[in-house]
């Protein structure tokens, strides 16, 4: 019943066609600071045990574990089952996630610093505020809550975070990043459309090819940023900072784009 609810209360909160107040209702719903958010079933030894039984076949299975807290750096989760896992506060610092199911995962202030989630699933996701410094998301598909995650020096290339308008049946699911940082990241071709990254910061993010179609990017900064190739086609731009970003030129789509009379270009 706990997987159930909180499955239900994640993946709610990603789909976004209502706007920031779903999101906050739907957090607004659940006691973070219950033992069920807050405090781990498992240790790391014993995580260390379900790892070490894990083989190709048969991926180690943590869905629905709750490990919030835990020090769990360095360890080798690849391929792992951990959808709708609590992992609050937890270190994941250098671990291996690729090809891991983190699917309505909560990852609220967890720190995925220098963690390899390439191919990764973040679906329908909650990390507010979670680090994912110098982590490689490589061809991860990410549809869940980031705000005020820090992607710092992050690899994001061909990272899949826009809206899949073929799977919309609960309303417009994409990744939320609102005042994330991005600062210095690599996104070279990853798909952001209708992503919402109001107010982040992606200075000196290397953006090459970026798909921003209708991604609402208000208030964000783009200083040193290298947009040649990336789509603004129908973005809204207002208040966006785009002084400074490298290969504005060669960007596509600009004067398609909502509200540019409201960027800052120059």
């Amino acid at each position: 019943m706990l997987r159930a609810i909180m499955a239900a209360y994640v993946c709610a909160a990603v789909y976004a066609s209502a706007g920031p107040a779903l999101t906050q209702g739907m957090l607004g719903g659940v006691d973070l600071s219950s033992p069920q958010m807050t405090q781990a079933e498992m240790t790391r030894a014993e995580v260390e045990e379900v790892l070490a039984a894990a083989t190709a076949d048969k991926p180690a299975d943590l869905s629905g574990r709750r490990l919030a807290g835990l020090d769990l750096s360095g360890l080798d989760f690849t391929g792992a089952n951990m959808r709708v896992a609590v992992l609050n506060n937890a270190s994941l610092v250098n671990a291996r996630l690729a090809n891991a199911t983190l699917d309505q995962t909560w990852l609220l202030d967890a720190d995925l610093s220098g963690a390899d989630l390439t191919g990764a699933s973040l679906f329908a996701a909650q990390a507010v505020g979670a680090r994912f410094d110098g982590a490689d998301l490589t061809g991860a598909r990410i549809i869940g809550d980031l705000t005020r995650a820090s992607l710092r020096n992050a690899r994001l290339v061909d990272a899949r975070l826009g809206a899949d308008m073929r799977n919309q049946s609960m309303g417009l699911g994409r990744a939320v990043l609102k005042s994330a940082s991005l600062d210095g990241a690599d996104l070279t071709g990853a798909d952001l459309s209708r992503a919402d990254l109001e107010f982040s910061s992606l200075r000196g993010a290397n953006l090459s090819g970026v798909d921003f179609t209708s991604a609402l990017l208000g208030g964000a900064s783009f200083d040193g940023a290298t947009i040649e190739g990336a789509v603004f086609t129908g973005a809204d731009l207002t208040s966006t900072r785009l002084a400074g970003a490298i290969g504005q030129d060669k960007a596509i789509g600009l004067d398609q784009a909502l509200n540019l009379d409201r960027a800052i270009l120059e």
